[in-house]
């Protein structure tokens, strides 16, 4: 049945890889079953038989999708199926995208879709590199034009040697998370993570992760040359080559006078007419051609500005290459958020709100990866109005997914374990201006937040972008690429970190792939243009982090207590841990392994409930002391509870550092009050002492004498003429 039923088999990384095709999926225009050990992904690749009608880009689409009975795990969800794409499907489709699209005929205008479904996981065995080498299987092997094939792998350094897909275990301890695709020839696609590891370990870790790729590119070229189809014929939309020497013979002139300013609005309102004319002499000569002349007015701002940076040595904002843009920096901008920063490079700003909240306000993930939640969030938003655009907000897309991840990326490496500040840490970056590197601006604007709002990093972090010209075997780099230098350029390398290493990369690219030297220049470059943002910039704005939080941020006290005590804290059916809430107005977490996490506005507050779970858990002992609740008054003394089911008695002499002629003179129920153990009797029952804690605490000076032979406890006999539902109810 199944006669074009074909495997094959490889090795990497020390575990099979094994590719089946012609079984499943028969209508697509090529398929492939990717097993990397127990981890199967199954993609198709398709593509339209025409383009659609008025397009004039190439519609390509990438869905990585995540299969909840892949790891054994129903939805959460109410419906409980698989909704929207989670933010690791979105980032994967991403990192599949960017090396793949550069190699599609750039004339091409066939919609062609990639579908990546993961239907086995083996967290050894990443299923996000199955699918970037089963999506270059699928490609290679269509009949769909496609100038692949590529391979990709991940890159650890676990006690300082390089490893090509680290199996979990390994994740865990390494130094560098690093995606690298490659062609047979180039480095097509770098994504990283990365603890402040330096430039030469990054970039010998990209080099291992381009010579691992080359035994797969191999295998796949196998593949190809067995079962690969023959490539169809598509309807090309590049314009004749007359048409654009026309255009360019024209326009060339007016573009260059309209394209020389740093200003973004200018530049526009200066192209406007050169385009107006140039319609009003080309569109009789070629009618129904619009899209095609708008294509060579295209082609000919690209000459000109590649012409600039190759002959030239001219940047259109008249910057050196490796200048930067004018930078500046605040914070504390708005007076009632945890922190905030704004970091402004040219025309392009960012402000990012640092919120901090309890542990339990962490973002719970639903995925099929071994991490469930995260105390740690970016976000970043992109409105219309940053580039001068009158479109209405739909929630964030890929891109705002992914520059939000980037800068959060970034900073991971700098955040402060939960074990140094108990706090779930949100960050969110609005761009108010783009014109150019607004992720990277986005993690300089975080680290301005993070240090406002009195979050103990462990370093400054900043990011910058590396931008690349090519032409046949000249190439050059820029730094800091402002939009029009991204948009006719060849490459956005974008690296942040802090002056001790690197902690993350993201590499875009339009060409086919950068040599080895091509990297290397852009790490050495952007090294030292994020050294300097963060000596001039960023710690001129702030130059240490605020050493206290914010009045409206909560504040957060934490501990461990032993997991057989957990019950007691919590009590049945929750009654301890809500009256302790309800009594110092907190919140409290407990978790399995016996941390618990107090927070809330009023510090001494959160200091009480964190004495109350102490004493609960330790018992009292003679000579501690505790702030303690009035419970009850008696004509000798009040009763105090320094804890749930913990009450003891301060006897009416031992109130106050004065006589005492009537309880209610010092205290009343509900007061919160300052104690000291003195004893605790053979019956388990507390003597506390009012007085003994004001002196010894306070430094009062007692105004009068007590009677060291006095009992210090009254008998609660006959005298007291308490009713006996009294005796029970303490």
């Amino acid at each position: 049945m199944f006669e074009n039923f074909k495997v094959f088999e490889t090795e990497l990384a020390g575990r099979p890889l094994v590719v089946e095709t012609g079984k499943m999926a028969q209508l697509a225009n090529g398929e492939c079953l990717v097993r990397y050990g127990d981890t199967v992904v199954h993609v198709a690749a398709t593509a339209s038989a025409k383009p659609r009608d008025g397009i004039d880009f190439f519609p390509l689409s990438v869905d990585f999708e995540e299969k909840l009975y892949s790891v054994g795990k129903i939805p959460g969800s109410f419906l409980k199926r698989e909704g929207r794409p989670s933010e690791k499907a979105t980032l994967t489709c991403r990192m599949i995208d960017r090396p793949i699209r550069p190699l599609f005929p750039k004339d091409m205008r066939n919609d062609v879709s990639i579908v990546c479904t993961v239907m086995s996981v083996e967290q050894d065995n990443s299923p996000e590199i199955a699918a970037l080498i089963g999506t270059s299987i699928a490609l290679s092997i269509s009949d769909i034009p496609w100038n692949g094939p590529i391979s990709g792998v991940s890159v650890g350094l676990v006690d300082g040697e390089f490893v090509i897909n680290p199996t979990a275990a390994q994740r865990k301890v390494s130094q560098m998370a690093v995606t690298v695709a490659s062609t047979s020839e180039r480095i097509a696609m770098i994504e990283a993570g990365a603890n402040e590891v330096s430039d030469e370990d990054m970039y010998n870790g990209i080099l291992a992760g381009h010579e691992a790729n080359q035994k797969i590119i191999a295998f796949i070229k196998e593949i190809q040359q067995e079962i690969g189809k023959a490539k169809f014929e598509y309807p090309s939309n590049k314009p004749e080559h007359e048409l654009f020497l026309a255009i360019r013979d024209f326009a060339q002139d007016a573009v260059r006078e309209a394209l020389d300013t740093d200003d973004k609005n200018v530049r526009d309102e200066r192209l406007k007419p050169v385009y107006e004319a140039v319609h009003e002499k080309f569109d009789p000569l070629y009618p129904e051609q619009e899209g095609k002349i708008d294509e060579c007015m295209y082609l000919t701002q690209k000459y000109v500005v590649r012409r600039w940076l190759l002959d030239e040595q001219k940047r259109v904002d008249g910057r050196g290459m490796d200048e930067m843009r004018p930078l500046a920096a605040e914070v504390g901008l708005l007076p009632r958020v945890h922190g905030s920063g704004m970091f402004t490079r040219g025309q392009t700003q960012v402000l990012t709100v640092a919120t901090l909240g309890s542990i339990r306000d962490n973002q719970l993930l639903d995925g099929i990866d071994e991490e469930e939640s995260k105390r740690y969030i970016h976000h970043y938003n992109f409105p219309s109005y940053s580039v001068g655009e009158t479109k209405p907000s739909r929630g964030p897309g890929r891109r705002e997914i992914g520059h939000g991840a980037l800068a959060e990326r970034a900073l991971v490496p700098v955040i402060p374990s939960v074990d140094e500040f108990p706090y779930t840490i949100r960050l969110v970056s609005e761009v108010l201006s783009s014109n150019g590197s607004t992720s990277q601006a986005s993690i300089c604007g975080s680290t301005l937040a993070l240090m406002d709002a009195g979050v103990p990093i462990k370093a400054p972090v900043a990011g910058i972008s590396c931008g690349l010209i090519t032409e046949g075997d000249r190439w050059m780099t820029m730094v800091d690429i402002q939009g029009i230098e991204d948009f006719f350029g060849d490459m956005d390398f974008k690296v942040g970190g802090t002056k001790k290493g690197i902690t993350a990369i993201q590499m875009d690219l339009k060409i086919q792939g950068l040599t080895p030297a091509m990297v290397k220049e852009a790490l050495e470059k952007t090294h030292k243009a994020r050294n300097y943002i963060i000596d001039e910039i960023i710690l001129k704005a702030i130059p240490e982090v605020r050493p206290e939080l914010s009045k409206y941020a909560p504040k957060m006290l934490s501990t461990q207590i032993p997991v057989d005590k957990i019950r007691e804290v919590i009590g049945s059916g929750g009654k301890v841990i809500q009256k302790i809430c309800a009594e110092c107005e907190v919140k409290m977490d407990v978790e399995e392994d016996g941390h618990v996490f107090i927070s809330g506005l009023d510090l001494s507050k959160c200091q009480r409930a964190l004495d109350i779970v102490d004493t609960i858990v330790n018992d009292p002992e003679p000579g501690s002391y505790y702030n303690g609740r009035v419970t009850r008054l008696m004509d000798f003394g009040a009763f105090v509870e320094i804890a749930p089911g913990k009450e003891g008695l301060v006897h009416i002499s031992r109130l106050d550092v004065k006589r005492t002629e009537k309880v209610t003179d010092v205290v009343n129920v509900g007061d919160i009050v300052k104690v000291k153990v003195l004893e605790i009797d053979d019956k388990g029952r507390l003597n506390l002492s009012r007085r003994d804690a004001l002196i010894d605490l306070d430094g009062a000076v007692p105004e009068n004498d007590i009677s060291e032979n006095r009992p210090p406890r009254r008998d609660r006999g006959d005298r007291d003429r308490r009713p006996r539902r009294d005796h029970h109810d303490r």
